[in-house]
Order: C-alpha cells, then structure tokens, then sequence
C-alpha cells in the first residue's frame, strides 16, 4: 500500500513535534509531516481514559479538521506507588494551567510523603489514521522502565524528564542527547513500531 504524502501531527507540543520529526527522519519514512498548530487546529479536550483512546481522538479531530491522514502520540508518566499517576493527565497533573516545573513538584511531594518505591515507566501510544473515519487505525506503543530521582537533573528535554531515570544509562532522561533519548525511549520505540506497521500494510 503507497502511503500518503502528507501527513498532520495531531500535536501543539514543540518537544513532541521536535521528537517525531526526528525520528520519522532518521526511520526513513518519506513523508510530510506538519504540524496541526501550524493548519490552525486547537488541540480537543482530551477525554480519553487511557492513552490509546486519546491518541484515536487526538488523530480524529486533526484529519477530520485538516482533511488530511493523521499521526497522533499521547503519552505520560505511570508511577507505581500512586496507583499509575500521573497517566493520562500528565501533562495536567497539578491543574489545566501547569507547567512541567509544577507538575514535577507535584509528584516529588506526593512521592516524598508515602513510600520508598520510586519505579516508574514512560508509556507512549502512537495512532495513524488514513481519515477521521478510518475503521482500522495503525497502533503502535513503547513504554521506557526507570525510576523518579529525588530531584530534578539535567537541561535537556521537556516533561518529567529532569526527574525520571534510568538506572542502566545511570542519567535522566533530561542528561541526554536528543538521539540518545530517542534510541531508548517510549516514544521511539513506538514511533519504531509504528513504521513498520506503516510500511507492511
């Protein structure tokens, strides 16, 4: 199956796009991606329960408003010792308006005050649809293990990254080099698969 030509990201997020972009470029999937902020689409609430949900609502809304194929990413945090939060409501852990800094501190004071296990993953689900009605939608998913450090570390990054490591590497997420990042993390591995699916359908 030929794949279309041009693409729209459902995303707003200047880290994910900068991520995807990269990643697309460096799996050799030769198509356009643009952005939806730059076609003037306002991202949807998004209502989703779990990630995969939101990825399908997320593509939906931008290939029903763009007419365009769509590829959306939605992913978070999933904290063992808070039942799987942040989860889906990463992004607005510590309200609608939070930034990445308010929502770290969020979570460095939830896990402070109850207990010593500090794992945690990254979990990224990444949808394609051909249209908004596209019955069978490609989804891929990647999921990156670590732990939450006591304190943020590193420059680099958006997110959780300053505070979620990575015992093998022995650095944040936020220590590392854009490609490092993404030879190890969930979204590259979802991005990954995702290719591949694309291709062999």
């Amino acid at each position: 199956m030929t794949l279309p030509a041009h693409w729209v990201l459902a995303t707003s997020n200047r880290g994910k796009v900068a991520e995807l972009t990269a990643l697309l470029t460096e799996a050799g999937l030769r198509i356009r991606i643009t952005p939806q902020s730059e076609l003037g689409v306002v991202a949807p609430a998004e209502t989703g329960l779990t990630f995969v949900e939101n990825a399908l609502l997320k593509a939906r809304h931008a290939a029903r408003a763009t007419g365009l194929p769509a590829i959306a990413d939605d992913s978070g945090l999933v904290v063992a010792a808070l039942g799987g939060a942040p989860g889906v409501y990463s992004a607005r852990f510590a309200g609608a308006d939070a930034d990445d800094n308010t929502n770290i501190a969020k979570l460095l004071a939830l896990l402070a005050e109850r207990t010593p296990d500090r794992s945690a993953r990254f979990h990224c689900v990444l949808v394609a649809l051909q249209h908004p009605a596209d019955p069978a939608p490609v989804i891929a998913s990647g999921s990156w293990t670590g732990e939450i450090a006591l304190a943020p570390r590193g420059g680099g990054g958006f997110g959780y990254d300053p505070v979620f490591f990575d015992p093998a590497l022995g650095t944040t997420a936020a220590e590392l080099e854009p490609v490092d990042k993404n030879r190890v993390s969930h979204r590259g591995a979802a991005l990954r698969q995702l290719v591949e699916l694309l291709q062999n359908r």
